[in-house]
């Protein structure tokens, strides 16, 4: 599509999963926001032969930017601008200027420490001032400096972006990084990348798979858009990636799945069903839920609680993994509990209607269910889930679910029906 870019997230942390990369799925938004094209992401333990190998691999893949994070701090392991510089052909260097601005810094940092060993903060403050030469530096949000590092002189090859690992850090220190001179000569003539997603719920991904065939045997040209599909929280989604100059092409292809998928279809603009319910319940009119979890745990309410402004609209949620808090908190009755069994539907919609009126809400949710991998029978299964949701009006609904995969699939599928069943009796109701 347009020039072309490589990310290299260094650290045993991230490479063995202890730590879960979120600078590289961040760095590859940003680069699309530039019109830069990701190639790919390569996570490499702290071992320099390894980023050295990854640096070079890019290289030859013909990226003429490549992104580094990690390896910036002051200890033995973080070795990824010493690297960078026999990468580029340029020598270690240190910058007395970033050596003192540094040393600052940890004055600040150590007068809260007065017994920690400040040889050997001396030693890692020189080690972080010691860059590339001819390197441009990006100050230090934490101790650790950026660095924007290209090519020696009179050798080809790409410019390499040294950012630290902590996204607290390397945030700030993008937009910096951008606007070096480097940089910009790294990215001159990229192009823009649009990007937009449709999300489906209630469908297998083998059926979208389907309607691609079927779109291209209506004519239209969907190998000139480069779309991928993705099954995540038990929902599809659609991403397309096209040059600006295909935007009628990917108007096309969005009108024809809506067609073929009229009542799976949800979201045409990349909103998430959780940004849909919050918008329902603002309103206007404003409405208050609240929740009565079982199985989930209070995941349905944490769910609703990584949405800012959730308070104006969640009472709160009851976590009543016991029969003995399912009648003391949300006031089921256990003779009912006795009668039908704790995951059934009578005592999911006791629940929903419940926690409504315990918590003074105007929907109730009730969450029941068998997650595994253990506690299952013949008739009532692992993966065997009831939820319900009641208004105050007494409108409700209860759906059987019987979701395949691990105890954590069906706790986070379980979510996204909650979530998708609320909006949806809502959405009934307002019309």
């Amino acid at each position: 599509m347009s020039m072309r870019a490589g990310i290299v997230v260094t650290g045993t942390e991230v490479l063995t999963g202890r730590v879960v990369d979120r600078n590289g799925p961040w760095c590859s938004e940003q680069l699309r926001a530039l019109g830069v094209d990701h190639e790919s992401t390569v996570v490499v333990g702290d071992r320099p032969a390894d980023i050295l190998a990854a640096l070079g691999w890019l290289a030859a893949e013909g990226c003429s930017l490549i992104i580094t994070s990690g390896g910036l701090g002051p200890t033995a392991d973080d070795l990824t601008a010493t690297v960078v510089g026999e990468f580029q052909g340029r020598p270690m260097v240190i910058d007395e200027q970033l050596h003192q601005r540094i040393t600052a810094i940890l004055e600040r940092l150590t007068a809260r420490w007065p017994d920690v060993d400040q040889e050997s903060v001396a030693a890692g403050n020189l080690k972080q001032a010691t860059i590339p030469r001819g390197a441009s530096i990006l100050e230090p949000v934490g101790t650790a400096p950026g660095l924007v590092v290209p090519p020696a002189e009179g050798r080809d090859g790409p410019t390499v972006v040294v950012l630290p690992g902590p996204p607290s850090e390397l945030i700030p220190m993008w937009e910096a990084a951008a606007q070096t001179e480097p940089f910009i000569a790294a990215t001159e003539g990229s192009a823009a990348i649009e990007q937009s997603m449709l999300r489906l719920f209630g469908i297998p991904e083998s059926e979208i798979a389907a309607t691609l065939r079927s779109a291209e045997a209506s004519g239209i040209e969907i190998d000139d858009l480069e779309i991928t599909t993705c099954l995540r929280r038990g929902e599809i989604e659609i991403v397309t990636r096209y040059t600006p100059d295909r935007q009628s092409l990917y108007d096309r292809f969005a009108q024809f799945v809506a067609s073929s998928h009229a009542d799976t279809l949800f979201s045409v603009d990349g909103t998430t069903i959780d940004q849909q319910l919050a918008a329902l319940l603002k309103g206007p009119p404003l409405r208050t839920i609240a929740l009565a979890e079982s199985c989930t745990g209070g995941l349905v309410a944490a769910r609703l609680t990584e949405m800012a402004g959730a308070s104006d609209y969640l009472r709160g949620g009851l976590v009543v993994y016991s029969n003995e808090a399912k009648s003391k908190l949300a006031a089921v009755p256990a003779g009912l509990i006795e009668q039908h069994g704790a995951v059934s539907e009578e005592v999911a919609l006791a629940l929903a209607i419940g926690c409504r009126e315990v918590l003074d809400a105007e929907i109730g949710v009730g969450v029941t269910g068998i997650a595994g991998p253990g506690g299952g029978t013949k008739d009532k299964p692992v993966g065997l889930v009831w939820v319900a949701v009641a208004l105050a009006d007494g409108a409700s609904t209860v759906r059987r679910l019987e979701l395949p995969g691990s105890r954590q699939l069906i706790r986070d599928r379980t979510t996204t029906v909650v979530l998708h069943m609320t909006a949806r009796l809502l959405g009934s109701v307002s019309a």
